[in-house]
């Protein structure tokens, strides 16, 4: 296919503001992703729309296996009001606990 450009499970993307460090979570737009490579602002980098990662995950919210999460910015959160969907925790997180992980998939 001539117009065919890449899987789309991992796309480059630019840098945000400040820039992201590897393994960095952002919300690109409506698009989450983690950066697989660091990149100053303004820079490409190549990020992953799709997989299973460690990430932070908000004070004091607790996630049950399968739950829907959020990102708040800042963090994974069981919030969903002014928040956006991210994807799903694939293990249980306790309040104390401070990453989860993710099943990210747009």
């Amino acid at each position: 296919m001539k117009n065919f450009i890449q899987p789309g499970n991992i796309v480059d993307l630019t840098a945000p503001a400040g820039g992201l460090a590897s393994g960095q979570a952002y919300l690109f737009g409506s698009l989450f992703g983690v950066a697989t490579t660091g990149a100053a602002e303004g820079q490409r980098l190549a990020v992953s729309l799709e997989g299973v990662f460690d990430l932070p995950k908000a004070a004091g919210d607790s996630l049950g296996e399968g739950e829907a999460v959020y990102w708040d910015g800042t963090a994974i959160s069981a919030t969903s009001e002014g928040n956006t969907l991210v994807g799903h925790a694939v293990a249980a997180a306790p309040a104390a606990a401070t990453t989860v992980y993710v099943r990210v998939r747009n």
